[in-house]
């Protein structure tokens, strides 16, 4: 297995290799799925000369990747290791592994090879300086066109034929294509109408693979709120509160973040980090708690003497924005969780707004979230990724089981995965026409 991360095929910088334009071998590989994981398995097996036909569901490829840089393109992060592996929680040492391949350093070195510099954020997020994912995808597309890939688009994978071809549905109706290897990298089950939609399943549980079923990740979660906050405060932004909240083990934990309120609940970068928690306590026990500090700038005895003092006839709504610095839907989520009677009680009050409970009953739909849980499980694969039950056929990317926070670290897995599924298949090719 490779050991130095940045390092291409036959040991050569991923910046310095000279892509090959004809095929060295006869063997084809075939790749499902045209994300960044996909794309990456199809740059490590053109650089070895195999023939590789990729193949897409959508009319082009990464679509969700050019969605995922809309609001400027999160490439990776500059979290050091092992503090990196430990955001893909259970997952840590497996995906650890694939960074050992390819970790964050090796990716800015590899997007540098196309003349895209990037600079970590504030946040320790790593972008572009245009912060565009179109220019990236663009010059990757193109120098894997002129390696000897070739594309073909509007191709929905339907599993295999009865003597072992991949079966494709198309505008010309089905076709089956043959092929000496396949990397599968379909993505999950979020934003199917960008091509991930998890239809793939079936196809490999109809083979004896283990799936583990796809949840919603990087999610937001429902709450029910009455009528008028939600649609006086839908979209209002909640920032900066510290969320606390407890594990699986009962283990607290607190984060300051910014979140946004919805229509039927709430979503934003400080939910998302806490996404996996809340889901499987909602999973566990029908509910998830948390609480949320709405001034985290102050400490509960200060606040208790802040809203001690007279209101002198001013009302509620003005007494706490001269007294405890709360005005909008900070100030709505107060009159939301407390009666009339405790209203009145500026230490309950007090106490409320250092540690403001929530009870949310359900993760949004897995369609709307930013990713999903689930999938292979990584126990049917070998290390290079291969099936056990099926030999020659990879797996890459989301459509594996395991998850990951927003900040870089899902894309940085997709292209490291990539990387290790087509590495493998290459070896295994190699290996099998000796």
């Amino acid at each position: 297995m490779w050991s130095n991360p940045g390092i291409g095929i036959r040991g050569q910088p991923w910046n310095h290799v000279q892509m090959p334009v004809t095929q060295t071998t006869s063997k084809r590989l075939a790749i499902v799925g045209g994300g960044p994981a996909g794309l990456m398995a199809a740059e490590v097996a053109s650089k070895a000369g195999l023939a590789v036909d990729l193949f897409d569901a959508k009319g082009s490829v990464g679509r969700k990747f050019l969605i995922a840089g809309k609001g400027g393109l999160n490439l990776t992060h500059s979290e050091t290791r092992p503090g990196f592996d430990a955001r893909y929680r259970e997952r840590a040492a497996e995906v650890g592994r694939w960074l050992d391949d390819f970790n964050g350093d090796a990716l800015r070195e590899w997007a540098r090879g196309f003349g895209i510099e990037t600079y970590v954020g504030s946040s320790g997020r790593v972008f572009p300086m245009d912060r565009k994912a179109a220019p990236l995808l663009r010059s990757w597309v193109r120098r894997l066109r002129e390696s000897g890939v070739t594309f073909h688009v509007q191709h929905r994978w339907l599993g295999w034929s009865e003597n072992g071809d991949l079966r494709f549905a198309t505008a010309d109706g089905e076709r089956c294509v043959a092929a000496d290897a396949v990397v599968l990298a379909m993505g999950g089950g979020s934003w199917p109408e960008l091509g991930s939609d998890g239809a793939w399943v079936e196809a490999l549980t109809e083979h004896g693979i283990d799936v583990s079923p796809l949840q919603p990740a990087n999610c937001g979660f429902d709450i029910g709120w009455s009528t008028h906050l939600a649609q006086r405060h839908a979209g209002a932004p909640l920032k900066p509160v510290v969320a606390h909240w407890r594990d699986a083990k009962g283990i607290e934990h607190s984060q300051q973040g910014e979140c946004v309120i919805t229509a039927t609940g709430i979503e934003g970068s400080l939910i998302y980090a806490l996404s996996a928690d809340l889901r499987d306590a909602i999973a566990r026990h029908g509910e998830a708690r948390l609480t949320l500090d709405l001034v985290p700038g102050r400490e509960l005895e200060r606040l208790q003497r802040d809203l001690g003092k007279p209101r002198n006839g001013r009302s509620l709504s003005e007494y706490l924005r001269r007294q405890a610095g709360l005005t909008g839907v900070k100030t709505a989520l107060l009159l939301e969780i407390l009666n009339k009677d405790e209203l009145h009680d500026m230490s309950h009050v007090a106490t409320t707004l250092k540690r403001l409970p929530l009870r949310l009953t359900a993760a949004r739909p897995i369609a709307e979230v930013i990713s999903s849980a689930g999938g292979v499980r990584l126990g049917t694969l070998d290390d290079g990724l291969m099936l056990r039950k099926l030999p020659g056929v990879f797996c890459a990317g989301e459509m594996l089981d395991w998850e990951a926070p927003t900040g870089g670290y899902l894309l940085t897995a997709c292209f490291a995965s990539g990387l290790r599924a087509g590495s493998a298949a290459v070896r295994w090719l190699e290996k099998g026409s000796e």
